[in-house]
């Protein structure tokens, strides 16, 4: 169990000081958790507008990372930022952009085929259409997400994929306790967040040994 915890924290930590720097990436991911614990008490009763929730949460995120973070050398932490793709345990930009691709193809790909060769039922109104793209961005979102499990598994180990999974799925609630103050921050003129500098999530050597080469 300290090996799961140290992997957790260290997968968190690296998360942080790596991709998160800027104030107004941490706000967008405070919107971004909240809107996702709606769609996590969606998902019992209506999972396809809970797909439509999710993806309005995914965008918020994502928007904070390519037009607001930080893309070029990393002086914060003395890194190049092909170092930090190269060692990312999760979806780097590269995987990011394809994933979003398939996002936005999916409502033109129901568009073309209605049914998506007999999948769905016909849409009889317009409703029945946004309910089919809702159900189709919630499988592209489980399915991307259970890919980058099996290819963590294989490329790393079993253990790096279900801590990575269990980041993700409680990243709202862990975004929601980090970034609560974010806002604040931004309004006080603080675009970069000066604590990364000196943030320490735990002991050292810990994290050595979690941290994927």
């Amino acid at each position: 169990m300290s090996r799961l915890s140290d992997m957790l924290r260290t997968q968190r930590f690296d998360d942080y000081r790596f991709y998160h720097q800027s104030t107004v990436n941490q706000t967008l991911h405070l919107i971004s958790a909240v809107i996702f614990l709606g769609c996590y008490a969606l998902l019992f009763k209506d999972p396809a507008i809970a797909g439509i929730v999710g993806w309005l949460a995914m965008l918020t995120r994502q928007t904070g990372h390519f037009f607001f973070e930080p893309n070029g050398y990393d002086a914060v932490n003395d890194v190049s930022n092909e170092h930090k793709e190269a060692i990312k345990v999760g979806y780097n930009q590269t995987r990011k952009i394809i994933l979003l691709l398939v996002w936005g193809s999916a409502p033109l790909a129901l568009y073309a085929f209605p049914t998506l060769f007999g999948l769905f039922d016909a849409p009889a109104d317009r409703l029945d259409f946004v309910r089919h793209v809702g159900t189709l961005w919630l499988a592209i979102g489980v399915g991307g997400g259970l890919a980058r499990m099996l290819q963590l598994f294989a490329t790393r180990d079993v253990t790096m994929g279900l801590v990575w999974v269990f980041k993700v799925l409680t990243d709202p609630f862990h975004n929601i306790a980090l970034y609560w103050n974010s806002p604040l921050k931004l309004l006080r003129g603080e675009v970069i967040d000066t604590a990364i500098a000196d943030a320490d999530w735990g002991d050292e050597e810990a994290e050595e040994a979690a941290h994927p080469t």
